[in-house]
């Protein structure tokens, strides 16, 4: 790609590309996420304004083009944060936007106090898994909330 990018923290007003994201993620990766384009099109602006309640994170060029995304959901304060919905576009594999949204992510639970930061993978999802492995995360012995699917953990230091 080559092209200057950043991560930032989407606000509320930032609802729209939000949408527009998660959308592109539904139909470039449809088995992915545990929800479908058809579902989530239907949804107004309050509904996604809500879905910015937890931090989503971006990756975007200077001109302003959505590169990735990963948002950092704690279902309530008995949890540990846990890495969702994440994506990079298929454009911008390769170029360290996974890096810098996962890091982005374990940043921002490390600013918050949390020891550890969770995820869940397919665990025949063997590129995804690697990335993980790679960045710090290793599986927990947790199942996931369907079959094959398994949870990862980073424990997080100072």
């Amino acid at each position: 790609m080559g092209d200057a990018w950043a991560v930032r923290r989407l606000s509320g007003d930032d609802w729209g590309l939000h949408r527009a994201v998660r959308l592109a993620m539904l139909l470039d990766q449809p088995d992915a996420y545990g929800s479908t384009f058809a579902r989530e099109v239907a949804f107004d602006e309050a509904t996604w304004r809500e879905r910015l309640g937890h931090p989503v994170l971006i990756a975007e060029s200077d001109a302003g083009l959505p590169l990735g995304v990963a948002t950092l959901f704690r279902p309530d304060a008995s949890h540990a944060p846990e890495i969702v919905a994440m994506w990079v576009a298929g454009h911008a594999r390769g170029d360290g936007i996974a890096d810098a949204l996962v890091e982005a992510c374990v940043d921002l639970a490390r600013e918050r106090g949390d020891s550890v930061v969770r995820l869940h993978v397919m665990r025949d999802n063997r590129r995804a898994v690697a990335f993980y492995e790679r960045v710090g995360f290793a599986f927990d012995g947790s199942p996931g909330d369907i079959d094959g699917c398994d949870r990862m953990s980073r424990v997080l230091t100072a």
